[in-house]
């Protein structure tokens, strides 16, 4: 991960990540900030399922953790009011989306303005959705990966940050395509947050700026950089 002398903020950035499974990206990210390796404060995990396997492990690393049911509200808005309002309550700087699987609400988006970011498991702005491997291996894309985006209204169709590409093998099956853009996602994610903690990204306009430029295109990496 890049690390950049004199970048280093005096404080970590305080986030709070929201999970619906069992929340890998989550753990990347909580361990590589318990090693020092990235500057961030997890202030809390938060759940849209209180059985989210993800819940746990972040227990186990004393992160607090919290969950809120969509069940237990009339409708969308009312379950997002909340869900902000408990986001809120831990002072957050940025709102990490790990495998959040609700589609959020442009009331919720609009409390978070500008610091809400999201990995995506395909080379966006192909796939958007669901089941993104099964459709990259029915195309017969020859390359696949993910993608960081900053959340806007618009599902999956954020400013991009970064993707890493991986290679679709002869033979790949959507475990195993999946398993190899995982990696991926661990190690972008946590580059894409590294850059907001050390504010060298933003967005502005509706356009991501990294180190005071515009990005017309994602920065690119391959799964061997």
């Amino acid at each position: 991960m890049t690390s950049v002398a004199g970048n280093q903020p005096h404080n970590k950035l305080p986030i709070v990540i929201l999970i619906s499974g069992r929340g890998s990206n989550m753990l990347a990210i909580a361990e590589r900030a318990a090693n020092g390796e990235l500057p961030v404060e997890v202030r809390a995990v938060i759940s849209d399922k209180a059985d989210a396997a993800g819940l746990a492990t972040a227990a186990a690393m004393n992160i607090p953790t919290r969950s809120l049911s969509a069940k237990e509200f009339a409708d969308r808005a009312s379950y997002d009011r909340a869900l902000a309002a408990l986001v809120q309550s831990f002072e957050p700087e940025l709102i990490v989306l790990a495998g959040f699987m609700r589609i959020l609400s442009p009331g919720f988006i609009a409390a978070f303005a500008d610091r809400i970011l999201n990995i995506h498991p395909s080379l966006l702005p192909l796939y958007r959705g669901l089941h993104t491997h099964r459709r990259a291996l029915e195309a017969g894309d020859i390359l696949h990966g993910c993608s960081v985006h900053f959340v806007t209204e618009e599902l999956d169709g954020g400013p991009l940050v970064i993707q890493s590409q991986v290679k679709v093998l002869p033979g790949d099956s959507e475990s195993s395509l999946s398993a190899r853009v995982q990696q991926q996602e661990h190690r972008i994610y946590s580059q894409a947050i590294d850059w907001f903690a050390r504010r060298r990204l933003q967005l502005r306009e509706q356009q991501a700026w990294l180190d005071g430029r515009p990005l017309d295109a994602p920065v690119i990496q391959t799964a061997s950089d």
